[in-house]
């Protein structure tokens, strides 16, 4: 077997979760109106017509499979492709019942026909668009290993979109949507540039899945892609992306591969976004900041995205961008803001929708705070005396500081704690950080991203609450010392992207400035009401999913903080008026 590689970087294979059905066979198929796919999903509200398994063929002659969902119609309509590789359909083994309580959504609002973090055609069909759920390359019954994203998949979907644009039902418009993967995979398609590809809608999704997710601040996570591995199912192999991440702590052509090149997007582009995603966030708004034309909006809204995906707001927005770029409607979509941000309140439900010209953090009106880090475990806006603070580095102990608002404050976008650290025992430190809201008597205080239903008892509302997926308290920030190299060619204008290029390990007791970022986010603060910033080894805070549990400290011994004097240790944030 010839080597699969990524510039000069031989790529890890493991096998898929193994297919369990027969090999698929193609054929057309009408769904009448009140058709239900199970007797507890959504019935169809119009007839559709479902070209099942139908296959692709890609440029080195690999044949993937997809469902065409359509209109009965004579009219050429425009497509909407899906493109994942968690089974089209909802044939996969991982769906939105793999999640607690559904993520709040019922059985019976979705046909059962969409694919996992995409658009449901019993929504959408009737809108006069066909949906196409897409097997990318190995997964299911399409032929080849499966991939990771990157610029072969990119190629993938140019020639799929290539190809469904030449059958008699499409008007030659395709767009593609949806969550996650199903976003992360637009970037690479888009950057391809296929001439057919009228418009992207990419609800969250990563841009670099190596910093922002499995490599993030320097410390290797895999938790949470071996958990996708053992999902994705196909007839062969599949990219070893955890294996890959754990193989090296220095990035290589395979990663960089990975990261989203948005200076090659030319199409309109709706992008989505969340404070509550661990994974998302910072890659959303970086293709905000990135696309090079001005056909682009972004949503920041106040809940979870699979939540957000089915809601009737979204819907409707997203169904206005689509009919402009792809029914040529000269509806009024040109007039939405670039920007609509919601604002937490946590106590209260959350502003939501509010307008602005840019990312609220880079316009003139925007302030650049500094809170400085004092002995006395406060936050001050006066520069701290000399002092130290030990805490026990390989376990869960925090150290927090506090700071009392004086009067209403808005906290938006990305924040950076500085800070003078040493170990006095050990050539490396992983320090964690962690914003949180507290009330004017100091109990911390929340978001909750989806409802929770009033019938569950105290208990089982409880259990929900123990991961990100229904309750945000605010961002988080990572840096593994020796890591701490900044990419000035990859930095945004307010995000400082780490190179990961080299290591630099310290001497023991060496005393040492650190930038660790924390996750962008928008918090309204009412006078009186409390910011806590806690410092610790291990991960603070709550895990995105509860199947993934606590990141265990990988530190040694003690480390030591230094306040007062050298580096200043400071927290800065920007603040605007509301």
């Amino acid at each position: 077997m010839v080597p699969f590689k990524v510039g000069s970087v031989e790529v890890k294979l493991t096998p898929a979760a193994p297919v369990d059905h027969p090999p698929a066979s193609s054929k057309t198929v009408e769904l009448e109106a009140g058709h239900r796919k199970r007797p507890e999903c959504r019935p169809l509200p119009t007839p559709i017509i479902l070209d099942q398994d139908q296959e692709i063929t890609l440029r080195d002659g690999a044949k993937i499979r997809t469902d065409i969902y359509r209109p009965k119609t004579a009219e050429k309509v425009p497509a909407i492709v899906m493109w994942g590789p968690y089974g089209k359909s909802g044939s996969g083994l991982l769906n939105i019942s793999f999640m607690p309580l559904r993520a709040n959504i019922p059985e019976d609002k979705l046909s059962g026909y969409e694919d996992f973090e995409g658009l449901d055609p019993a929504e959408w069909v009737p809108k006069g668009y066909a949906v196409v759920n897409v097997d990318s390359r190995g997964t299911g019954d399409s032929d080849g290993d499966i991939l990771w994203w990157g610029t072969a998949e990119g190629r993938d979907g140019y020639d799929a979109i290539e190809e469904l644009a030449k059958l008699p039902w499409c008007n030659g418009k395709i767009a593609l949507a949806g969550n996650s993967w199903l976003a992360i995979s637009q970037w690479f398609i888009a950057a391809e540039q296929p001439p057919h590809l009228a418009a992207i809608a990419p609800l969250e999704g990563a841009s670099d899945p190596y910093r922002e997710d499995s490599f993030r601040g320097g410390v290797p996570w895999t938790t949470f892609s071996r958990m996708i591995t053992s999902t994705l199912q196909g007839r062969n192999q599949q990219e070893d992306w955890p294996s890959m991440v754990e193989s090296t702590n220095t990035t290589n052509d395979y990663f960089e591969d990975k990261r989203a090149d948005f200076s090659k997007i030319q199409v309109p582009a709706y992008i989505g976004a969340s404070y509550s995603s661990d994974i998302h966030t910072v890659g959303s708004l970086r293709a905000f900041e990135e696309i090079p034309h001005e056909s682009k909006w972004l949503v920041l809204h106040a809940t979870q995205e699979w939540y957000d995906l089915y809601t009737p707001e979204r819907t409707e927005d997203l169904n206005n961008f689509f009919e402009y770029y792809l029914k040529d409607i000269q509806n009024d979509w040109l007039q939405s803001p670039p920007v609509r941000l919601a604002l937490l309140r946590h106590s209260k439900p959350a502003i939501i929708d509010i307008p602005f010209d840019d990312l609220p953090w880079h316009l003139p009106s925007a302030v650049s705070n500094k809170l400085y880090l004092t002995p006395d475990r406060t936050l001050s806006q006066t520069k701290a005396q000399p002092g130290q603070i030990t805490y026990k580095a390989h376990t869960s102990e925090a150290v927090t500081f506090t700071y009392t608002f004086p009067k209403k404050t808005t906290i938006v976008g990305p924040s950076t704690l500085f800070i003078d650290i040493s170990a006095p025992s050990h050539d490396d430190i992983d320090v964690y950080t962690h914003l949180f809201k507290a009330d004017k008597t100091g109990i911390i205080l929340y978001h909750d991203n989806i409802g929770i239903p009033n019938t569950l008892s105290a208990e089982e509302k409880e259990k929900l609450t123990t991961n990100r997926l229904f309750r945000y308290h605010g961002p988080n920030g990572v840096l593994r010392a020796s890591q701490r190299n900044v990419s000035v060619e990859r930095s945004g204008k307010t995000w400082k992207t780490l190179s990961h290029e080299k290591v630099q390990k310290l001497t023991p007791g060496e005393r040492i400035s650190l930038e660790i970022q924390l996750w962008p986010t928008g918090m309204i603060f009412e006078e009186g009401e409390h910011l806590h910033l806690k410092i610790s080894g291990e991960k603070i805070g709550l895990p995105g999913l509860p199947q993934l549990g606590k990141i265990p400290s990988r530190n040694k011994g003690e480390n030591v903080l230094y306040l007062g004097e050298e580096g200043e240790a400071r927290l800065e944030f920007f603040t605007i008026d509301v």
